[in-house]
């Protein structure tokens, strides 16, 4: 799943920044995050984490097992299912379940209920803290008497620049 320049031109269009930039300022947050809360950000999770970031699509475990090789030929399936265990435990990716596949985590700082937004034109997601809807259903579920362990939301679509790229 690497980035092609249509991939980064629909990037820079659909979420209005330089990825470059993007990913460096998320990777220094990550960064920070771990070291404020003593969890160690090893290489190789390092690496996962860069590797995650290098575009809005979410990526499976053995692209990203098949894309660590060439920094560590000893890596395996385990070596990349724990990293992504902390990053996801560390609140610095999401795993998106309908694809079996894991993003970076805009809003690591930030509560994690969180609507993903899924084009199935340029695979780009954007994620978005959608406060509105994620009260409204916290207070369905408190109705219900129901303790979610987490929430996420995804819609798959079309998004603003495939749209208009169809039209």
């Amino acid at each position: 799943m690497s980035q092609t320049g249509d991939s980064k031109q629909a990037c820079a269009e659909t979420f209005n920044h330089d990825h470059k930039t993007c990913k460096q300022e998320a990777l220094k947050k990550a960064e920070k995050l771990c070291l404020e809360r003593g969890a160690q950000l090893t290489p190789i999770r390092h690496k996962v984490l860069e590797l995650i970031w290098d575009s809005h699509e979410a990526v499976k475990a053995y692209d990203l097992l098949d894309r660590i090789k060439p920094f560590n030929d000893s890596a395996k399936p385990a070596t990349v299912y724990r990293a992504l265990d902390f990053l996801i435990e560390q609140k610095l990716i999401h795993r998106v379940e309908s694809m079996n596949a894991f993003i970076g985590c805009n809003h690591v700082e930030g509560k994690h209920d969180l609507l993903l937004l899924i084009c199935e034109g340029c695979r780009q997601i954007e994620e978005r803290p959608a406060t509105p809807v994620m009260d409204s259903l916290a207070n369905e579920l408190k109705q219900a008497g129901f303790t979610a362990r987490r929430k996420t939301l995804e819609i798959h679509g079309i998004c603003k620049h495939c749209a208009d790229g169809a039209a």
